[in-house]
């Protein structure tokens, strides 16, 4: 059996889910399959309990795909991005500085929503597009990319013709092994513990990372559960640490979380499972091949740091939409997936290599580097115009969008 369609769209997390919503409200024909049908809820096996903070710049996109209305009313805002380090002798606060999105817009950073919930919310989205089709449980299997099309076949056996392929399937995506498209991974011996908590203090809508050793303890503002206040959080620490973190019992961890804490937020109770994730870096050698494009984690991997692995990916998704846009006939010609890839690459190599040196320094373990990485902090904070600088570079201001070609 063969279909037809504008696009293919191989991946159906959050990522893919929101191209598939973007691209079929612009009017696009789009198949998006994925091999494992998507979680969507936070009790059921394999369900992504980390959350993804939306930034300013990445809400149009969400409002284009008809997303926002869907997803606002579950969203907790996040007015104020605050760093603390606590890597002196003891695990305390002893500097503490906040960023204020009022010192560079009315509006907060962003908006925070758990992973289970996004994709319930999308996949409702794509119900109300009839000319998007998604198909959980079917996979990319290969490619044969002509001149005219790219005849790629799923793993039920069905040939569909497309136009234009978009590889939004992951760190290890099916679609850029099928390109021929090598990848350059920086492993840090870390792993990131993903949950819940409700705690005695509100959140204020400020969003904490806490700087000790091994990784940053964030603390990420949720609508109150309950009756209570809620965050999620994201422990990153070595892989070995890890291992026993988990192992605790409840009331264990919850004390090792709270001392990690530095008692910020006052008792911290757990209110859901504990999930592990890997952290690495990883970059594609290149964003675009014939009749096809790289999304994403299949792009690009970064630590959770400063909210920036969706948001770089919308910035994707913002590209592709303003290029396809002017190729609706064919969105998979050379002139889409050319300049694609100039667009983003070169941002997307600076992002990446950004993140990784603010990862290296919140692993810090000597005490003088620990000393070095307060400083630094102070100091960059204590120059208001350079700290509204950091902001904007944060949000990715100027970022999201068409992009500007170095070419």
């Amino acid at each position: 059996m063969r279909e037809t369609t504008d696009i293919l769209i191989s991946g159906g997390g959050v990522a893919g889910l929101t191209a598939a919503c973007a691209l079929g409200s612009a009017g696009f024909r789009v198949i998006c399959v994925d091999p494992a049908p998507p979680v969507t809820s936070d009790e059921a096996d394999g369900a992504d309990l980390r959350t993804t903070a939306f930034l300013q710049p990445s809400i149009p996109v969400l409002q284009g795909a008809g997303l926002w209305p869907r997803l606002e009313p579950h969203a907790a805002a996040l007015q104020v991005m605050r760093i603390i380090d606590a890597g002196g002798a003891e695990p305390i606060a002893r500097l503490t500085r906040d960023f204020d999105a009022r010192d560079i817009s009315d509006q907060p950073f962003g908006w925070n929503l758990p992973n289970w919930l996004l994709r319930r919310e999308m996949v409702a989205r794509l119900e109300e597009l009839a000319n998007v089709s998604f198909c959980p449980g079917i996979g990319f299997s290969r490619m044969l990319v002509r001149e005219s099309e790219a005849l790629v076949t799923l793993t039920d056996g069905t040939r569909i013709a497309a136009h234009l392929v978009i590889g939004a399937d992951g760190r290890q995506s099916p679609v850029r092994e099928a390109l021929g498209i090598g990848a350059k991974t920086c492993r840090y011996g870390q792993k990131a513990l993903a949950f819940a908590v409700a705690h005695d203090l509100p959140h204020g809508n400020v969003s904490t990372e806490v700087h000790r050793k091994g990784g940053p303890f964030t603390l990420v503002p949720l609508p109150d559960r309950d009756g209570r206040p809620a965050s999620a959080v994201v422990w990153m620490e070595s892989g070995p640490e890890v291992a026993l973190l988990v192992a605790l019992p409840v009331s264990d961890f919850e004390a090792e979380m709270t001392a990690r804490s530095s008692g910020i937020l006052g008792q911290l109770r757990l209110i859901s499972r504990r999930s592990v994730w890997p952290i690495i870096s990883q970059i594609a050698d290149r964003m675009s091949g014939q009749r096809s494009v790289l999304l994403a984690e299949a792009a690009h991997v970064v630590p959770p740091i400063g909210a920036q692995g969706l948001n770089m990916s919308l910035a994707d998704l913002a590209c592709l939409l303003s290029l396809v846009e002017k190729h609706r006939d064919d969105p998979g010609v050379a002139a889409v997936t050319d300049a694609y890839h100039r667009r983003r690459h070169w941002e997307v190599r600076a992002r990446v290599t950004g993140i990784d040196l603010l990862n290296r320094a919140s692993m810090a373990e000597a005490r003088p580097l620990r000393d070095l990485r307060a400083r630094a902090l102070d100091l960059l904070y204590s120059t208001k115009p350079v700290r509204q600088t950091l902001m904007r570079a944060g949000l990715g201001l100027g970022a999201v969008g068409a992009g500007t070609d170095p070419s």
